[in-house]
């Protein structure tokens, strides 16, 4: 028998495909229903962060279907109301995904509540940083346009990296970076 070589056994790949077909069968179903209840709170929180960031204010909320309208006005500028459109399938699209992959890695990792727990943490925090970077972008764009903030500034070029990276790398690869993360943190 040679050594430092994995072998994959007929039998642990056919249950390995069950369980990731059968658990994203799963986890869509359950995540229609979930999915715009999830959404809001994190846009809630999100707005929350991007109007400190921003120095405004954040309004009110409007969900809509597949995506929520939020409202903030400028501290400098309190009669000025602008309103920012977040399409909510932007980042929530690939979470039954990411979930099936858990799961998938799940028999071959030990510690599994923490490992479950820390992906949790992960996905939410993935989710935060995507509104949160592009609400910021937005509202520095608006505020720009609108004379409130001078153009052309750093912080207008953090902001537009921060969330097209985060749109076009972290949110994109996300199921595949979180179920590798998991693998080789908790492997057995």
């Amino acid at each position: 028998m040679q050594t430092g070589k994995i072998r994959l056994h007929k039998k642990t790949v056919l249950r390995t495909v069950l369980i990731f077909l059968g658990s994203y069968l799963v986890f869509m179903l359950l995540w229609i229903q979930v999915k715009d209840t999830y959404a809001q709170g994190i846009t809630h929180v999100a707005s929350k962060i991007a109007a400190g960031i921003k120095g405004a204010k954040f309004e009110r909320m409007q969900p809509h279907r597949d995506e929520i309208e939020l409202t903030f006005s400028p501290l400098r500028q309190s009669r000025m109301l602008i309103d920012i459109p977040v399409k909510t399938s932007s980042y929530t699209f690939n979470a039954p995904l990411t979930f099936a992959i858990v799961t998938t890695v799940c028999p071959f990792i030990r510690r599994r509540a923490r490992a479950t727990i820390e992906v949790l943490i992960v996905l939410v925090s993935v989710h935060l940083l995507y509104v949160t970077s592009l609400e910021t972008k937005l509202l520095t764009e608006v505020l720009t346009n609108r004379g409130v903030e001078a153009g052309g500034s750093l912080s207008t070029l953090f902001y537009e990296f921060l969330w097209s990276f985060t749109d076009n790398m972290v949110i994109r690869f996300e199921p595949f970076l979180i179920g590798f993360y998991m693998f080789l943190r908790f492997r057995r």
